[in-house]
């Protein structure tokens, strides 16, 4: 298994290669030169396997410069119900990501089990193991630059944190995430991390991030590394949770299951489309957005409009106030049968703010033939499903998978399983699930106090070459 670039200029490199190195040398992403796939017989083999074997079989398709043995170790002690419990049953720990029916074939799967609380645990806690490893065997050192909406940084942090050879700078949109969110990433006091609150959206952070990446003697010079959903170690460990999800509700191997996806960076729902690519028999993927719903434009329009900071809103569920999806960009070259002079062109009208729209042909095959539906949510409907999954099925939702449920609602099918996708654990919004419940989430008991921890963080205009003295002064 080699990866090229989506935007053809790249030649094609080994896994751990790509894994430290974030954007392609030409800008854009690093992908499989193919996905492997298995027919029904190999499905039927890795069902019945624990999360961890069953993350091996298949991140080992996808890893060519590591030996099985390693790279097996590594992912055992990643997954494990120790790392994944946060005081949810002990009982049902060891699924790593257990799934509750909620009603007749719909159900929730459990991601934010890990420490942080949120989804991207899933993926950052190998992805901590993993460059520890790389960099240990090549004798080398990373500086990771990533941009957060509220969870990304946080599961970065706590997965790097005194990680040798790793150094982290985690922008995050100053007063854009919650109070939880906030106190994770900056009461850590780690030599090693550095939080940078830049005055502005998401999309600034995000920006000033692909600058630096981009800019390709700085980012030799200060060997500088990503974390961010564009990293490719951290898709093929997304993946594997919808093979676990669709064994745990799928009446027998090869019957369709439907999966809604919360989606703001478009990197979590991009999992689902390769697992399908892989052969796992994924009808529907219904990706969720809230009022920053460029993504719910793009699948019901075939219309892709990044919006300008004046337009993006600043919502109840913040993770997704996002308008400008890095991982999209996968999911195109896919539709586009893999053209990458095609690609690099419909980007360079992203980039210049023009956006594009998909041939009639390919808008239908997104639809008919890789199976995408999307659906908007607003902050009052945020509040309404939260009220209504308690009510109907006791269970405390966050407002980004509420954002989930509405949309799994719209595009049910009474006769295919749906599996909700979540999101992360309704502590980290309190104040929005007392808006919905009028009473405050629980939390984990190690996290209870978290807002009161000294805070450690610096502050920045959105400018870049004010990032790179930032950078280059502490790295």
């Amino acid at each position: 298994m080699k990866y090229i670039s989506t935007r053809g200029g790249m030649a094609p490199q080994a896994f751990s290669d790509i894994l430290l190195g974030g954007l392609a040398p030409d800008g854009g992403l690093a992908i499989a030169e193919a996905y492997p796939r298995f027919g029904l017989d190999a499905l039927e083999r890795l069902a019945p396997l624990s999360y961890a074997d069953l993350a091996f079989q298949i991140i080992d398709h996808f890893v060519d410069d590591m030996p099985a043995a390693d790279l097996k170790a590594l992912i055992a002690k990643t997954y494990t119900s120790e790392v994944y419990c946060n005081g949810r049953d002990p009982a049902r720990a060891s699924e790593i990501t257990p799934v509750l029916r909620l009603d007749d074939n719909l159900y929730l799967q459990e991601l934010s089990n890990g420490p942080t609380l949120a989804f991207k645990d899933m993926a950052m806690q190998l992805l901590g193991n993993l460059f520890e490893y790389v960099l240990a065997q090549r004798g080398e050192t990373i500086n990771i630059v990533g941009a957060t909406s509220g969870d990304t940084g946080s599961a970065a942090e706590y997965a790097m944190r005194g990680k040798h050879g790793v150094n982290v700078v985690m922008l995050s949109p100053a007063g854009k995430m919650s109070p939880f969110q906030r106190a994770q990433m900056f009461s850590l006091q780690e030599a090693n991390i550095h939080n940078v609150a830049v005055k502005g959206f998401f999309d600034a952070c995000q920006d000033m991030v692909k600058a630096v990446n981009n800019d390709a003697a700085f980012k030799a010079e200060h060997k500088i590394g990503a974390v961010n959903s564009i990293n490719w170690g951290r898709v093929i460990a997304q993946v594997v949770y919808y093979f676990k999800g669709y064994f745990a509700v799928a009446k027998k191997v090869g019957d369709p299951v439907d999966f809604c996806v919360p989606s703001g960076n478009f990197g979590n729902v991009c999992a689902g489309h390769i697992a399908r690519q892989m052969g796992l028999p994924i009808r529907h993927l219904i990706v969720a957005t809230n009022e920053n719903d460029v993504l719910d434009e793009f699948f019901k329009t075939g219309r892709y409009q990044p919006r300008g900071l004046d337009r993006t809103y600043e919502t109840s569920s913040p993770s997704m106030d996002i308008t400008k999806a890095s991982n999209l960009e996968r999911f195109v070259f896919d539709l586009i049968g893999r053209d990458g002079d095609e690609l690099a062109a419909l980007w360079q009208q992203v980039e210049k703010a023009d956006g594009f729209a998909l041939s009639e042909g390919d808008f239908k095959r997104m639809h008919d033939a890789y199976g995408f539906r999307s659906e908007q949510s607003s902050h009052a409907d945020r509040l309404a499903s939260i009220r209504e999954v308690a009510e109907k099925y006791g269970v405390q939702i966050d407002p980004h998978t509420a954002d989930g449920y509405k949309a799994a609602k719209a595009h049910r099918d009474a006769n295919v399983p749906m599996v909700i996708l979540e999101t992360a654990l309704p502590a980290k919004f309190e104040a929005t699930m007392i808006e919905a419940l009028s009473t405050q989430p629980q939390r984990p008991a190690h996290l209870v106090g978290l807002e009161d921890l000294p805070q450690r963080f610096d502050t920045l205009e959105a400018d870049v070459d004010a990032l790179k003295r930032y950078v280059a002064a502490r790295v």
